[in-house]
């Protein structure tokens, strides 16, 4: 999924420890700068931003780097491309929801065509068919209908959300299949392989980020998120330049050291 589509989608937006990947392993400055009105609780979330640091310098990184070096890449992109697709459902409901009956069609599209022809989700059949739409979720269909994005907010295992994307991180959780496995071991167990199959899709871009790391992610989020829910009408996508060309694994959307 192109950069300017998927920054911030990070990994399925509803799973706890598939968002946790989006943003563990970001450092902290350690020191305040200058206050930003978009987040009036900079030193919490800066505090929380160190302890996602701590959790995936110490544990998801390293076994996202074991999985990179045992797993061939013809392997790790159809994982990629099985969980991708099934969050096409979400994408689907929420179009339907903003009154997009366009992307809606498209979605549900993706999802039968990479379902059957693309064995399961595999392969991502419907982009070589040049059938591709805008990835949806609840926080921006809270957005769409006009609640305000609040403050930004630093999660614990979560990651970078805003208090309206948080509100709508429950609908995201129970519209992603995978919620509705009832066997807990092959549930647990497709959930870790999400989180450890996309940090490992992060390895190669943790070079990206300049200057304060905090800061730096916290206005990518904010930005990416206002042209999403806008669907660009606010202007350009700021990370369509060259400086943000590649590509990320999932998501909405890529920051880790």
């Amino acid at each position: 999924m192109p950069m300017k589509q998927g920054l911030t989608r990070w990994i399925g937006r509803g799973a706890l420890a598939a968002s946790l990947v989006a943003t563990a392993g970001c450092a902290t400055s350690g020191e305040v700068q200058e206050r930003n009105p978009d987040d009036p609780w900079e030193g919490f979330n800066r505090k929380v931003f160190a302890f996602n640091d701590v959790l995936d310098r110490y544990a998801l990184k390293p076994v996202a780097r074991g999985y990179r070096f045992i797993t061939p890449a013809p392997v790790e992109t159809g994982v990629g491309n099985f969980f991708a697709n099934l969050g096409e459902p979400r994408t689907a409901l929420n179009s339907l929801l903003q009154g997009k009956p366009g992307n809606a069609g498209i979605a549900t599209g993706r999802f039968l065509i990479n379902t059957t022809v693309g064995i399961g989700g595999l392969w991502d059949f419907a982009t070589h068919m040049e059938i591709t739409g805008r990835e949806e979720d609840f926080g921006q269909t809270l957005g769409v209908w006009g609640v305000g994005e609040g403050a930004y907010l630093v999660l614990p295992l979560l990651g970078p959300s805003t208090v309206r994307d948080t509100a709508g991180l429950p609908a995201d959780r129970y519209t992603y299949p995978t919620t509705y496995v009832e066997d807990d071991e092959v549930r647990l167990g497709l959930t870790a392989l999400r989180v450890i199959d996309t940090r490992a899709g992060l390895l190669d871009q943790e070079a990206m980020i300049r200057g304060d790391r905090y800061s730096f992610i916290r206005d990518a989020y904010l930005q990416q998120r206002r042209f999403e829910v806008s669907d660009g009408e606010l202007g350009a996508d700021p990370f369509a330049s060259d400086k943000f060309d590649f590509d990320d694994a999932d998501f909405d959307d890529a920051f880790a050291e």
